[in-house]
């Protein structure tokens, strides 16, 4: 999910790397001391940032008990010094004291102490006698540096790695360029101009002013400054439908849910898979079709109800949809039903007539809950479909359906921050268990996901 989005992400970091790079060099504050290093790659950070005690606590276990991360014993010559002071019968001055520098390095690394002591050069003989390939010795090296597990390395690439002579000042002109550049990207990317303005404003006010010895503190930085303003877009406090639910039937009422949206963005499918959903949670929905002038739109509803195992309430072809909604909410009452599940005719949002004739059906049912259904697939499209919708009737809340598919992401970073109401739920693929319930959360997780197989540097 939403590859184009990302990449689009990482390619700020590497822009304002080169800016960054470029001034340096005709400042001749580049370090030429600097040793080659595997620079961290943008996503990295999401991990880092995530679960640091448990990589602190595992990298000290691994250090205390001679294990690596991964749990494997470390070579019985590599453990020897530090079992021999386990029993406290070994003085600072014995021979085996190198093998404790190598490790000692690897926690100056980590804490990002740039200093060359004389311990570090004992670490560097210590890994020659190791009598290891020289791969084997960079991996070790980059696991003991940045205190991660071996399979991590996957989070890093090799080049690119450079710090500063002198610290350096992240300024407006050096993000100026980098900035539009993501702008221009984002609403590319179908996402609404004001998203867009709002991350970029963000990133910028977050960044400037940082300051910097290293290119992999750009990378954290822009990183950090990504995903604070993305966390922001997307998380919109609203109600929540199965809180809702028990809160009616406390009262002796059911849920009342309406369903609008244009034809083709899979509105009757999606009421089907909340009958399922909710059908599971232990609760019994009905369903109303008061679509009742589409042609076949009746059979299709009736179909869905049939293979989720739940009643249909339904009239004649032409019959007034205001009336079927309301039949459906008394057999629910009736029935000590607990959810009602309206489904409407699609209505493009330009149709005025056909707009009034969905306020009439709201006034009729009283829903506690207007729900919008759109086509994550649509972008720029989804999110003016839903504009018009809330200026007509005031929804609650919204349903991106075909989520798994969407490359982009424009419509679940924008739909909710332009109307001010939540994504309830999301479609994520065909089958009747195919619907989740939002969460920003796993949202930002898609967002700044750690596969580095989506993220092209080239790009």
């Amino acid at each position: 999910m939403f590859e184009s989005l990302k990449k689009k992400f990482s390619r700020t970091s590497d822009k304002l790397e080169e800016e960054l790079k470029e001034e340096a060099q005709q400042e001749n504050n580049l370090d030429p001391d600097e040793k080659p290093q595997k620079k961290r790659s943008f996503f990295s950070f999401g991990r880092k940032k995530e679960e640091p005690k448990e990589e602190e606590a595992t990298e000290q276990l691994a250090l205390e008990s001679g294990e690596d991360d991964s749990g494997e014993e470390v070579e019985e010559s590599s453990l020897l010094s530090e079992e021999t002071t386990d029993s406290e019968e070994i003085t600072k001055d014995e021979p085996k004291e190198e093998k404790k520098s190598f490790f000692s390095f690897g926690r100056k690394k980590k804490e990002e102490v740039e200093e060359e002591s004389a311990e570090e050069a004992e670490g560097e003989s210590a890994e020659e006698a190791e009598d290891d390939s020289e791969e084997e010795r960079e991996d070790k090296k980059s696991f003991f540096s940045f205190g991660r597990k071996k399979s991590d390395d996957d989070g890093e690439s090799s080049g690119g790695f450079f710090s500063f002579i002198r610290e350096k000042t992240i300024s407006e002109k050096h993000v100026e360029d980098t900035l539009w550049e993501l702008e221009m990207g984002l609403l590319e990317g179908d996402v609404a101009m004001e998203v867009a303005s709002e991350v970029v404003d963000s990133v910028k006010q977050n960044l400037v002013g940082k300051k910097i010895k290293r290119s992999n503190d750009i990378t954290e930085y822009t990183f950090n400054a990504l995903r604070d303003a993305v966390a922001e877009i997307i998380d919109i406090p609203g109600k929540n439908m199965t809180e809702m639910i028990e809160e009616k039937k406390a009262q002796g009422e059911p849920l009342v849910v309406m369903f609008v949206g244009i034809n083709g963005t899979g509105k009757t499918t999606t009421i089907g898979k909340l009958a399922n959903y909710y059908l599971k949670k232990g609760y019994t929905p009905v369903i109303a079709a008061s679509d009742t002038f589409r042609a076949g739109a009746i059979e299709q509803v009736n179909y869905h109800a049939d293979n989720v195992g739940v009643k249909l309430i339904k009239h004649q072809k032409g019959s007034d949809p205001a009336a079927v909604a309301y039949d459906a909410i008394e057999h629910a009452r009736a029935q000590g039903k607990e959810l009602v599940l309206i489904d409407t005719a699609g209505r493009m949002q330009t149709n005025t007539n056909l707009m009034d004739e969905m306020k009439k059906i709201k006034r009729v049912a009283n829903p506690d809950l207007v729900i919008f259904v759109g086509d994550a697939l649509t972008g720029n499209d989804a999110t003016e479909q839903a504009v018009k919708f809330n200026d007509a009737i005031d929804v609650d809340g919204v349903i991106l359906t075909k989520a798994d598919a969407d490359s982009k992401g424009g419509a679940s970073l924008s739909i909710g921050y332009v109307i001010k109401k939540p994504i309830l739920f999301l479609g994520m693929g065909q089958g009747y268990d195919d619907i989740m319930e939002y969460d920003a959360q796993w949202m930002l997780n898609q967002l700044f996901s750690e596969d580095e197989e989506e993220v092209s540097e080239s790009e």
